[in-house]
């Protein structure tokens, strides 16, 4: 019996801001993501991306979609799951993540996708509980355990690394056992059968 091969895990750090604190959360997620053998990660940095904020019209065909946009559709569509990293702004999310999610459709169609939020006393979570109804529109499959940073900067020691090491890594785990158990058995489920949008 053949192993499965590696679940393909897409983080993406939805800040593009200067200075901004997303990185370090990025950073520190990935590391504890490399603990599993089973996933293959992928860091998507949005300020890296270069996406247009103009989308492209409905009927746009294949040449009109810009490079940037085409260079990360395929980064998302290998993608088995999705990890946002995402900062609050204003009660909300950035706009370059929001940009980035409407340039996609299929990309995010029956995959789960996981939260890693930071800011100050809400530590983030506005911006997700936000993010989960606009995946659902998606037909994404949000997992319910986060990871939250509150109050970031006073989280995190000069190297990048949490305070509170054990209890972050045991929310990390919490986060990525759900996000792989959704992952296999979606992954699955697209093999067997293309999904009905």
């Amino acid at each position: 019996m053949t192993a499965p091969r590696p679940l393909s895990v897409a983080i993406i750090v939805g800040s593009t801001r200067d200075r901004r604190f997303g990185p370090t959360v990025a950073e520190w997620f990935a590391g504890e993501a490399r603990r599993r053998p089973a996933l293959g990660l992928d860091v998507v940095d949005l300020a890296e991306s270069a996406l247009p904020c103009v989308l492209a019209a409905d009927d746009a065909g294949p040449s009109e979609v810009p490079h940037p946009v085409r260079k990360l559709g395929e980064r998302l569509g290998r993608a088995d799951a999705f990890v946002i990293v995402t900062p609050e702004y204003n009660r909300s999310f950035p706009a370059s993540l929001k940009t980035a999610i409407d340039w996609f459709v299929d990309e995010w169609q029956a995959k789960p996708v996981g939260f890693v939020s930071y800011g100050g006393a809400s530590g983030g979570l506005r911006a997700v509980e936000h993010l989960r109804q606009v995946f659902v529109e998606l037909h994404a499959v949000t997992v319910r355990n986060t990871v939250s940073f509150h109050s970031c900067r006073d989280r995190f020691d000069d190297h990048g690394r949490p305070i509170d090491a054990v209890g972050c890594r045991a929310a990390a785990d919490s986060l990525l056992d759900q996000l792989a158990w959704w992952a296999h058995a979606l992954r699955n489920a697209r093999a067997e059968r293309p999904y009905a949008a």
